[in-house]
């Protein structure tokens, strides 16, 4: 066990030594992003209307390339059995950033987790249901497009899934959000 944690902070020790290393430019940013959810099949049985999504991000630069993200989500699905579907929450990741050759446009990878609940809403707008938090996957993808100084925009797709169980003490019942995202942001670079 020793050997392999010594293994370890070996392995982030030298990330951050080469981290140090490969400074040329900015490394915190803050992006703004939204768009337009696709839901890929029903919620527990409710067909859903396309969706809204928006999410905030900071996001540090490790290496060259290579960084971690960090923030909060919020989307909306209006379902055909006449209720509202949101879910909120928290997204964490890893993301990969690269040039075109002979380009100041990037390309980015994104592939992270989400810590987010699912809360069923009412016509009038009162809460009827909430998951809980859990945990589910994301992953992205998309275009780093300078517009001047040390902004972007940044449009891409999302894939994006959460599985929770909502419990309203007579029945359980499992809703799975599986939805692709079209979505444009904005960055600045610190």
């Amino acid at each position: 066990m020793k050997t392999q944690w010594l293994i370890i902070t070996l392995f982030f020790a030298l990330i951050l030594i080469n981290a140090q290393a490969q400074d040329n430019g900015s490394r915190w940013s803050f992006e703004l992003n939204g768009g337009a959810g696709f839901p890929m099949q029903e919620l527990g049985g409710t067909e859903l209307e396309t969706g809204l999504n928006l999410e905030a991000t900071l996001h540090y630069r490790l290496l060259q390339h290579t960084g971690l993200y960090a923030g909060w989500g919020w989307a909306h699905f209006a379902g055909n059995d006449q209720l509202d579907y949101e879910e909120t929450g928290y997204v964490m990741g890893l993301t990969f950033e690269h040039p075109f050759p002979q380009s100041a446009i990037r390309y980015y990878l994104r592939a992270g987790a989400l810590y987010n609940h699912l809360e069923v809403e009412d016509n009038s707008g009162e809460i009827i249901g909430d998951t809980g938090h859990g945990w589910g996957v994301q992953a992205a993808a998309g275009v780093n497009i300078p517009i001047g100084g040390k902004w972007s925009l940044t449009p891409g797709v999302k894939f994006h899934a959460l599985n929770r169980d909502l419990d309203t003490g007579a029945t359980v019942t499992g809703l799975n959000l599986r939805y692709l995202s079209a979505r444009v942001g904005i960055r600045k670079d610190f």
